[in-house]
């Protein structure tokens, strides 16, 4: 399903289903921790949050709440919707199980 929203920042597509923006979350999260050098452990130690529930989203195993999102965008000094923003580059990695792209 294809739709679009029209706000201020003018026309933007929402096409995307529920397992590509547990991807998109995956890469942008993997993407903002390792920019800062954490690791998993240091980053769950930081933001008080599980290591392991860190894991299962940058895998996109886990579907974590707005107030999770929320959370961990502001341990990462990030407006909450950079988590969900699709990047510009087509290199996302895959989170499809056995894979081991982005490590």
């Amino acid at each position: 399903m294809r739709r679009s929203v029209r706000g201020r920042l003018g026309h933007i597509r929402c096409d995307y289903g529920m397992e590509e923006y547990r991807k998109i979350l995956a890469y942008n999260l993997r993407k903002a921790r390792n920019a800062r050098g954490l690791s998993q452990e240091a980053f769950a130690l930081e933001s008080n949050i599980d290591r392991t529930y860190i894991s299962g989203i940058e895998r996109g195993r886990r579907n974590p709440s707005l107030d999770m999102l929320v959370k961990i965008a502001k341990h990462l000094d990030l407006p909450p919707a950079t988590l969900l923003t699709p990047s510009q580059q087509r290199d996302e990695p895959s989170t499809e199980k056995g894979s081991r792209a982005g490590r």
